[in-house]
């Protein structure tokens, strides 16, 4: 098997990970297992590793100008200690990635972007520099970064640090966080859907990190946890992965991202096709579905309705938390209508399923 390594790679075999090749990465699918590793994460907390995510630095005296003319939502009221999602978009609307950005100051920035889209990332940000006065700087191998979710997350994480890291808000971080006596950048997102912390550290402390974190967290049930009950967790959020609810050709618009795109603030990459496709109806939607009949969706599968077919799943799998099985679709926007019966082609076998709201999964507190 070939592929790039984290800087947790032998920690992962140790813990008896099962490895898979996942965008040029080769990482942990599951451990216990993926239901089991999910439930952890919904009840108490799991241990992710996200090193393969990348890590770019925008620093000068006109970062903020390159940067709210890359991304598609508005940067203006971000503060000195928070994080914001948001798009990046090809001129002609297109996905280039989703990502977030943190900042430290008026003049820096950490952009994290997802692992398959570093090196296209890095390019299409190096070519759209033009005059703007900053400078990018690629620290991804340099930067390991584990994610802490669920309940528990806080009070495991709390055992490692003095720190008030019970005062970060959602979406917002903490630099300079002494974590088990490693030096991290704290930050409070998370593609779960439950509370959670991400820890960026140097690539060599990543190690030391988790052992302190599952150490710390034995007494409350936690669980390593791989890259399959991450898909399962963000697609109950229905959150995004791009590839699938985004790409070249699904615009945010489409994906039902509409609250990060922000099409009343000044130029940026994509904004004219974007109001043009609002104003003109989006062609197509990604929406989410329950599987009514006999069998799972998976991505790519055909979507038929009225005897043609209208789109296809863009992510397809049992939901544990529901005990039921869902999908998201991309389908055309005159069957977007929630209640309106569709049809999955698994494999030729036509299966009943229904459009229903999103998120399938939303917690209480």
């Amino acid at each position: 098997m070939e592929g790039k390594k984290t800087p947790l790679y032998d920690t992962h075999v140790k813990y008896g990970g099962r490895i898979v090749e996942f965008g040029g990465w080769l990482l942990p699918v599951q451990y216990s297992g993926v239901i089991a590793e999910h439930k952890a994460v919904r009840t108490c907390a799991g241990l992710f590793d996200v090193s393969h995510m990348g890590e770019i630095w925008a620093e000068g005296q006109e970062a903020f100008a390159f940067l709210q003319n890359l991304v598609t939502n508005d940067l203006t009221d971000l503060e000195v200690g928070q994080s914001r999602y948001s798009p990046m978009c090809y001129k002609d609307g297109g996905t280039v990635d989703d990502l977030l950005i943190y900042k430290f100051g008026p003049e820096k920035y950490l952009i994290v972007v997802n692992a398959a889209n570093i090196e296209k990332d890095w390019n299409w940000m190096q070519e759209n520099i033009g005059s703007f006065k900053v400078e990018l700087v690629n620290k991804s191998d340099a930067t390991g970064q584990l994610a802490l979710q669920g309940p528990k997350a806080l009070e495991i994480l709390e055992k490692l640090t003095s720190a008030p890291v019970g005062n970060i808000g959602y979406y917002h971080f903490m630099a300079d966080v002494m974590v088990a006596g490693k030096n991290t950048i704290v930050s409070r997102t998370g593609y779960t859907g439950e509370d959670g912390f991400e820890i960026y550290c140097e690539a060599s402390d990543a190690p030391v990190l988790w052992e302190a974190i599952m150490e710390a967290g034995k007494s409350e049930g936690i669980l390593p946890t791989g890259l399959g009950c991450r898909d399962t967790l963000r697609f109950e959020c229905c959150m995004p992965l791009y590839g699938h609810e985004l790409s070249q050709e699904i615009t945010p618009l489409m994906a039902g991202l509409g609250m990060f795109v922000k099409l009343d603030k000044d130029a940026f990459n994509g904004k004219d096709p974007l109001v043009a496709q609002k104003a003109n109806g989006l062609p197509k939607r990604v929406m989410g579905a329950e599987i009514t009949g006999r069998g799972i969706a998976r991505a790519g599968f055909p979507v038929q309705c009225d005897g043609k077919v209208i789109g296809y799943v863009t992510t397809g799998s049992p939901a544990p938390t529901l005990g039921k099985n869902m999908a998201l679709v991309l389908i055309d926007t005159a069957y977007a209508t929630i209640g309106k019966e569709i049809f999955i082609d698994v494999r030729g076998k036509y299966i009943p399923a229904v459009i229903v709201k999103k998120p399938f999964y939303k917690r209480t507190k």
